[in-house]
């Protein structure tokens, strides 16, 4: 990662949701089993004493895509003999970042999904979507520059929450950001994913798109449930092994490029479709272009590799 300047398209990158899959479709631990860094129903148990940091694990990320619609979150990968630096600095900024800190050791799935490569390494979420910020020790001074970049990015997509300091709650009272409501459906939608009723969701933002048929974000909502309905009881090894053994099989590929968007391989699954679109027949051809267009949605336009995956698919179609 490098100090590059941010800007909105940042935003639309390369979507992980593979910890909500991961959430949904692990059986609840026995009582009084450990859960790691954070309980995942309890994003804010283990808030610093400033109120403004905390601690995730790959079964627990949801609670910080979930915080980012409030205000940016700072998500800095220590490990390896290298501790979490950034809280002083983020303390600062008196509750308008929240930190959060990521064992890379400990959590696979999330050092996937941000591409960790070293320690630290410092990303950034926006709005429950991923910016990839810098790797490496970093100047104060330079680092306050990227801080407010990112401020600025997170301005521009209406994320402007601030988290009350500690001491403006009571004694023991868990610290809870101050949110803008969401409009009722995506409210609806959103409460059906943390339940894993993926149903309920798909429906929610289906009603969502019938009122309001330019609602970006409803059509983005429904690509992404619905490709966590399609994976929830499913196996990665299950998934792979299918579609290794079925190379021309259309539904065998689809599943499996479900499976590379999941965890953010987005260029994966684009060269995996389109590959295979020119040897599908008629029906194989409408399904991949369909499941293609659900993955423009979830990455958005401004997506590099959505830009040249669109021309891919329109020279095959044309």
């Amino acid at each position: 990662m490098t100090n590059a300047p941010l800007n909105a398209a940042s935003l639309r990158g390369a979507v992980d949701l593979s910890s909500l899959v991961r959430q949904h479709n692990t059986p609840a631990p026995a009582a009084g089993a450990p859960t790691g860094d954070v309980p995942a129903n309890a994003a804010a148990e283990s808030r610093a004493p400033n109120g403004y940091a905390t601690s995730a694990n790959d079964a627990s990320f949801a609670q910080v895509l979930e915080l980012s619609n409030t205000v940016p979150v700072i998500v800095e990968f220590f490990g390896q003999g290298i501790e979490a630096s950034l809280e002083p600095t983020i303390a600062q900024y008196k509750g308008r970042f929240a930190l959060v800190t990521v064992d890379a050791t400990a959590n696979p799935q999330l050092v996937q999904a941000f591409q960790v490569q070293e320690v630290p390494t410092v990303a950034a979420v926006i709005g429950g979507r991923p910016v990839q910020l810098f790797s490496g020790i970093m100047p104060e001074s330079d680092l306050k520059e990227v801080f407010e970049q990112v401020l600025q990015l997170a301005a521009e997509n209406k994320v402007t929450g601030t988290l009350p300091a500690a001491d403006e709650t009571a004694e023991g009272e868990a610290v809870e950001p101050v949110e803008e409501p969401l409009p009722p459906l995506h409210q609806e939608a959103f409460d059906a994913i943390s339940a894993g009723d993926f149903a309920t969701a798909i429906e929610a933002y289906t009603t969502a798109i019938t009122q309001n048929p330019r609602d970006q974000q409803a059509i983005a909502g429904l690509a992404q449930v619905s490709l966590l309905a399609r994976l929830e009881g499913h196996t990665a090894d299950s998934v792979r092994s299918a579609a290794a053994q079925a190379p021309a099989d259309v539904e065998a590929q689809l599943a499996v490029a479900d499976l590379d968007v999941s965890g953010g391989h987005l260029g994966d699954a684009f060269d995996r479709l389109l590959e295979l679109f020119p040897s599908a027949d008629a029906d194989g051809k409408g399904a991949i272009r369909t499941r293609l267009l659900d993955y423009f949605e979830i990455a958005g336009a401004e997506d590099p590799r959505v830009a040249d995956a669109r021309r891919r698919l329109t020279l095959l179609l044309y």
